[in-house]
């Protein structure tokens, strides 16, 4: 596969399920081992350490991760404006992960993931459990953080309507090989 992305684009990737579309994030993401070369400003992955790498290239997967008891826990700083912006009150900080629904625990990891200020975010299925108010509400957060900060977005998902919405081009993964849709 060749794949190139430019600074303030989103790309779209669709195929079947068990397609690999998670497995080539988590590749481009370096959790993963593979043959290719991922390279972010003509340097490799190879080249980075992992945690520069991964703070430079953040993979949000479809179901979040949790490790710390509240929210606020999880972030440096949790900003509060970003945080209305998608729906949450000023207190979202002391909220119990365990009594968030999976709705509110993917909006708050993309805020997670944006704290480390991102040049690419893998996004894999990353609405799957919002409702269509928030899922507009993240796309949007998507959207202007790609615009504001010069990133670009490699966004897979089932829902090809949302791909066109968010996307400028599509892909299709089918039998390893990426085919640019029209």
């Amino acid at each position: 596969m060749d794949l190139l992305i430019e600074d303030g684009q989103c790309l779209g990737v669709f195929g079947e399920s068990g397609c690999g579309k998670s497995l080539m994030l988590r590749a481009i993401a370096d959790l993963d081992r593979h043959q290719g070369t991922v390279l972010l400003d003509d340097i490799a992955a190879s080249e980075t350490p992992a945690p520069q790498w991964r703070r430079q290239v953040c993979l949000l997967p479809a179901d979040s991760e949790w490790w710390f008891d509240y929210v606020g826990e999880h972030f440096e700083h949790l900003d509060p404006q970003a945080a209305a912006m998608l729906g949450f009150k000023k207190d979202v900080n002391d909220w119990q992960v365990s009594r968030l629904s999976s709705g509110e625990k993917q909006r708050l990891a993309l805020l997670r993931v944006l704290q480390n200020q991102p040049r690419v975010l893998l996004l894999d299925e990353p609405t799957a459990n919002l409702d269509q108010d928030n899922t507009r509400l993240f796309e949007t957060m998507v959207a202007d953080y790609i615009s504001h900060h010069k990133a670009c977005a490699l966004w897979v998902s089932h829902d090809l309507q949302q791909l066109q919405r968010v996307c400028k081009t599509i892909y299709e993964l089918k039998q390893g090989q990426l085919e640019k849709q029209p």
